[in-house]
């Protein structure tokens, strides 16, 4: 449906496809984290923080895909329900290390059940080896579009 070669043809578009992934994804997450008062950026918070505790708000903000600005009102509200903890004093430099909390813990793990069902329900049309593919050409582009 181009016009010419100047256009991009949306059935054959990567980056078309690739952006319709996404939605698809994050309402799907969204669908099934909504009923536990949570929202993507909230679960990603909390993963991350699972797999690397102590990281800064910047580092969250950065893994989350969120303005430092955004992650630092999440994480107030994050602390006031208990579900993590900021140091008072900065480990090094100005950055506040923030850790999950039991609480915190139990949500994720209710939470990464849900997330995990979307996501098998997202590959369910891929065998292991095709899986395996996907992750390796993904990875492959990111890469590619951050060295330029």
């Amino acid at each position: 449906m181009s016009q010419g070669n100047a256009g991009i043809e949306l059935e054959t578009s990567l980056g078309y496809l690739m952006k319709e992934v996404s939605s698809a994804l994050r309402t799907a997450m969204e669908s099934v984290l909504r009923p536990l008062g949570m929202s993507v950026t909230h679960y990603s918070c909390l993963e991350l923080l699972a797999q690397r505790p102590g990281l800064s708000n910047s580092e969250l903000a950065r893994g989350t895909f969120v303005t430092r600005q955004a992650m630092n009102v999440l994480l107030q509200a994050l602390e006031a329900d208990g579900l993590v903890t900021r140091s008072e004093q900065p480990a090094s430099g100005r950055a506040l290390p923030t850790k999950l909390t039991a609480a915190g813990r139990a949500q994720l793990a209710t939470a990464t059940a849900a997330v995990k069902a979307v996501e098998d329900r997202m590959k369910s049309g891929l065998d292991p080896a095709e899986q395996d593919a996907l992750r390796a050409m993904l990875s492959t582009c990111a890469a590619s579009l951050r060295a330029h």
